[in-house]
């Protein structure tokens, strides 16, 4: 395979700070844009031709794949992944260790891996809690039905 020439540029504008350890890949046309007042904690991976909108904030440990585009106002908790190619609304909040896999919705908080509204997450959550008992309570139905 041939590799692809990554001619494009890096635009970091005012007040972005930047973590140690983070890469940030220049666009293979066109420019990866850090929009004004972005905060990134050590160790994100931004590839290229992404653009993260302004006052966006990313705990240590995220990465976020090719030509995304995030909104303004966003939060990520720390060990964050986003896919390539999404659209990420502005004012999203994504809890820690989450797996962005699809568009967000403008103000919605997502969380889990694959990640979705932290509401209907918390729910699969208690249900997951309890599946152990509800298998045995099938069972014993199962069971009860067996012998009639």
């Amino acid at each position: 395979a041939e590799k692809v020439p990554q001619i494009g540029n890096v635009v970091i504008e005012d007040g972005v700070e930047i973590g140690a350890n983070c890469a940030i890949d220049r666009a293979t046309l066109g420019s990866t844009i850090l929009r004004k007042g972005v905060k990134f904690d050590n160790l994100i991976h931004i590839a290229h031709n992404v653009e993260v909108g302004e006052n966006t904030y990313y705990a240590a440990g995220g990465v976020v794949a090719g030509s995304t585009r995030i909104g303004k106002n966003c939060m990520f908790s720390g060990q964050v992944g986003i896919i390539g190619h999404l659209k990420i609304a502005d004012g999203t909040i994504v809890a820690a260790q989450s797996g962005i896999s699809k568009n967000t919705r403008a103000g919605e908080t997502y969380m889990g891996s694959p990640a979705f509204e932290v509401q209907k997450y918390r729910k699969s959550y208690i249900h997951f809690r309890n599946l152990e008992r509800l298998v045995e309570r099938v069972e014993g139905l199962e069971e009860r039905v067996k012998d009639q």
